[in-house]
């Protein structure tokens, strides 16, 4: 075992984890300008491969990125490493959410921080997009796909069915170049950790798309079916889950605790980040023989620049979002040219954006 890279892989995550604000587009763009431009770990075509692959399976797909590029980087160690150390600082912030939350019966205003850190994404994100498309969109028809891919999703489209038709038209046309659950009203389930743990289980193995996807199976269960949260705790669930840094999956750490109190944090947690580990585990070491197969090639082709095109739409709807007036905007193009022009690291423009968010509004009152 290399314990230099592992340490490397140990304290690159946990910074991540602390500071990788703004959802999963944002911390693949983030991990993207540390490991593909500022650290040389892999090569842009590889971090694009591996884009593709966690789009093809379930559950949240930065922190298996996390967990990709630590088994890359570190070996099995560092498959288990990266994705702790991702998870483990958002969990610990969510986890005071939650505990103020139950205390106080509402969440701590963080707004006015998010309205600096948000502008700041999307120039970061911006970026990432701009280097991953020059390399996975390698001719006129992978161009063509990725803007085909783009307006299906934007119109709405399943995410899977984007991705699985971009990989198989490149495969057909030989251009590689290298239900919700079901809902019964009113049943209630007594609570219980093990049934905790394995409903969140299930949740990790067949969530497919954002947080939003997320919210609805949540609604269908712990809400409608079981009875175990109101409308109200789990919208506020998913907000604490959009707040914190880090996977917006620790939205089960929340709501764990607020059933069942640490225990029930430590359940859910682990029981909806669990799968992850296991699905990169077993087609982490596949991804490389999948490039060498022509065929297989091509279709990871297709996957990444449809993969690249979702980041686009919903990087589009994350713009409209956060750039809502002139200092918002300014903030958006200051960042980027710091990216661009001076290569300052993204978590220090992160942070500069959320102490930014806070200050401006006390010093400047409207």
């Amino acid at each position: 075992m290399n314990r230099s890279a592992l340490k490397e892989v140990i304290l690159y995550f946990l910074r991540l984890g602390f500071t990788a604000f703004g959802g999963p587009a944002a911390h693949i763009a983030m991990m993207e300008e540390e490991v593909v431009r500022r650290r040389r770990w892999m090569s842009r075509d590889d971090f694009l491969d591996l884009i593709g692959a966690t789009n093809l399976i379930p559950g949240p797909n930065s922190t298996e990125m996390a967990i990709h590029i630590g088994y890359l980087r570190a070996g099995w160690p560092g498959l288990i490493a990266a994705g702790v150390c991702f998870i483990v600082p958002a969990a610990a912030v969510t986890l005071v959410f939650a505990e103020a939350y139950r205390r106080y019966g509402a969440l701590p205003q963080a707004q006015d921080a998010l309205y600096g850190i948000k502008p700041v994404i999307i120039a970061v994100v911006g970026q990432a997009l701009w280097g991953l498309t020059r390399s996975a969109v390698k001719s006129r028809f992978l161009a063509a796909l990725t803007l085909a891919a783009a307006a299906a999703s934007w119109f709405g489209v399943n995410e899977l069915l984007v991705l699985l038709g971009g990989g198989l038209l490149v495969v057909v046309a030989g251009k590689s170049l290298t239900r919700t659950p079901g809902v019964r009203l009113g049943v209630v389930e007594p609570f219980g950790l093990a049934v905790l743990f394995l409903f969140f289980v299930k949740v990790g193995s067949v969530l497919y798309g954002s947080g939003y996807v997320l919210l609805a199976f949540l609604q269908a269960t712990l809400v409608e079916r079981w009875g175990w949260l109101t409308q109200t705790q789990l919208l506020d669930a998913v907000a604490a889950g959009q707040m914190t840094p880090g996977p917006v999956f620790t939205t089960a750490t929340f709501v764990g605790y607020l059933v069942g109190g640490l225990p029930g944090a430590a359940a859910a947690t682990v029981g909806i980040f669990l799968p992850s580990f296991v699905f990169v585990a077993l087609s982490g070491p596949l991804i490389p023989r999948l490039r060498r197969s022509p065929a297989a090639g091509a279709f990871l082709d297709g996957v990444n620049a449809a993969s690249l095109a979702l980041m686009a739409v919903v990087t589009l709807a994350l713009a409209r979002s956060a750039i809502v007036d002139w200092t918002t905007a300014l903030l958006a193009a200051a960042a980027a040219w710091l990216l661009i022009a001076r290569r300052v690291n993204s978590a220090w423009l992160v942070i500069g954006g959320g102490v930014l968010g806070y200050a401006l509004p006390r010093l400047f009152p409207s």
